[in-house]
């Protein structure tokens, strides 16, 4: 049933000029769930993100929210949209001018009407939840890595969105704070009854804290199942992926002449 899933994608074709990103891609992400979506870089993971958000348009198929067509709403009906949904970006996205308290409280004053003295109970309750109540008052520059990326983790949450979408939030991060970011991920989406997406090529770490994992290579699906299932599975590129192995479908060298023949010529 449509409302079992709160994103639905429908053979999915995207691409930048002659580059195709995503070649007929279909998937669900039920609610409540974590699901992660897995695969190299430029598998197509984070344009999958975009087209979520409505950043893009498919050349074809179809991506349902909520269970609206997300490709045929127009300005007006994505920014409602966007209303429900939060994102930690890829490198954090702090506003570098703004202290830690003023990145959580800004999309509060953007987008509601509550009065200051709410905002900042809500502000501190945010960052309290990413363990980060203390620095409040501290500009971005004077965090570390992992530090940034909880800021940016309680901002996504600053709305209580349904919807919350993760691009590459393991990226690096030390041990300490990868397992961090990973639990907060897993507690938030469950505390808060949300539905979560992290999109990442960390596969270990990934299904530590994901319901669900899609595997993307070359713009198709190659591969699905919960971590279990992933982690036995004997599917050639999950095998490589998963183990990192050097030689399997995703090759290490980029398609060229032999070596030899490109010395010859030089």
């Amino acid at each position: 049933m449509a409302d079992e899933n709160i994103i639905e994608i429908e053979d999915i074709h995207f691409a930048y000029g002659d580059n195709r990103v995503l070649r007929g891609l279909s998937l669900r992400v039920p609610r409540g769930k974590v699901v992660a979506i897995l695969g190299v870089s430029g598998s197509g993971k984070s344009t999958l993100l975009k087209l979520i958000g409505g950043q893009v348009k498919p050349q074809r198929g179809t991506v349902r929210v909520n269970g609206k067509v997300v490709n045929e709403l127009d300005n007006d009906g994505i920014y409602a949209l966007r209303r429900g949904m939060g994102m930690m970006f890829q490198a954090g996205g702090l506003f570098s001018d703004l202290s830690v308290y003023e990145n959580i409280a800004f999309p509060m004053r953007e987008r509601t009407d509550l009065p200051e003295d709410l905002i900042h109970r809500l502000v501190l309750m945010k960052l309290h939840a990413v363990g980060l109540r203390g620095a409040s008052r501290l500009m971005p520059n004077d965090l570390s890595g992992g530090m940034a990326r909880r800021v940016a983790l309680a901002r996504s949450i600053a709305l209580d969105p349904q919807l919350i979408m993760y691009d590459e939030p393991f990226a690096g991060l030390d041990p300490i704070s990868l397992n961090v970011i990973a639990h907060l991920i897993r507690s938030l989406n469950d505390a808060l009854a949300v539905t979560s997406i992290v999109v990442s090529y960390d596969v270990m770490e990934s299904l530590t804290v994901a319901d669900y994992a899609y595997f993307i290579n070359d713009g198709v699906l190659v591969a699905e199942g919960t971590s279990q299932e992933i982690l036995a599975s004997k599917d050639p590129f999950v095998f490589q992926f998963v183990n990192a192995k050097p030689d399997g479908p995703v090759a290490f060298h980029h398609p060229a002449e032999p070596l030899c023949e490109t010395l010859r010529l030089a």
